[in-house]
């Protein structure tokens, strides 16, 4: 539970991401927009209008009819959500991500922290396949690896991907877990708790091939 200094933080924070997601996609020409992301069978574009969405005040409700659509499926409906969106102007996109930055919106099952996580990751996702650095604010990428260690992270982590691991976060005096060791910057150990395959070379440990081997490709879609 957190309080509301640190619930501040956290929506703060969010709303920066949002921002920041925003003036990167205003940065981009069209083939890169149409660039791979690393969420499987996304552009760059795509994941864009998914973080637009998501911050939408009606997202839940809306996600939920996609659910119904999809026959329960809860990853087909994320995918339909997110390629429907990815069909508007990126400039609608990146109006968007400003009008809603200061949204509060929460997951009911995985709480505030869930969307500046989202955040975290899918920037990378952007970033990385476009050669860019990926280097957001420690404290935020604290809050991303607290929450996805958590045991809350539904939809995030895996269960058992991090089983018998020991995180630990260089930059960031933090770690987590008992196991095998495995080291690096915050936000690329987070991206790889979070399925994200392509930060693992970034990485070091006796416990990085026990990860590596824990990743597929189903893992970074969304």
């Amino acid at each position: 539970m957190l309080d509301a200094s640190a619930l501040a933080h956290v929506f703060a924070a969010t709303a920066e991401r949002r921002r920041a997601v925003a003036d990167l996609l205003e940065t981009l020409d069209e083939s890169q927009l149409a660039a791979p992301s690393l969420c499987a069978g996304w552009d760059v574009r795509t994941v864009g209008a998914h973080l637009a969405q998501t911050a939408a005040p009606g997202a839940l409700g809306e996600f939920l009819r996609d659910v119904v659509r999809a026959r329960g499926s809860i990853h087909r409906a994320n995918d339909a959500a997110a390629r429907r969106a990815g069909r508007r102007p990126v400039a609608r996109t990146v109006a968007l991500l400003r009008e809603r930055a200061e949204s509060r919106f929460s997951p009911p099952m995985t709480g505030p922290r869930a969307p500046l996580t989202d955040l975290l990751v899918h920037e990378g996702d952007m970033r990385l396949p476009l050669g860019l650095d990926h280097g957001p604010e420690p404290a935020q990428v604290r809050v991303g690896l607290d929450f996805v260690t958590s045991g809350r992270a539904i939809g995030f982590v895996p269960r058992g991907r991090l089983r018998g691991l020991r995180l630990a976060a260089a930059d960031l005096d933090w770690s987590w877990g008992d196991g095998l060791d495995v080291t690096g910057r915050g936000i690329d150990l987070l991206m790889a708790a979070c399925g994200r395959a392509a930060v693992l070379p970034r990485l070091d440990g006796a416990g990085l091939p026990v990860l590596a081997a824990r990743h597929d490709v189903g893992d970074a879609a969304g």
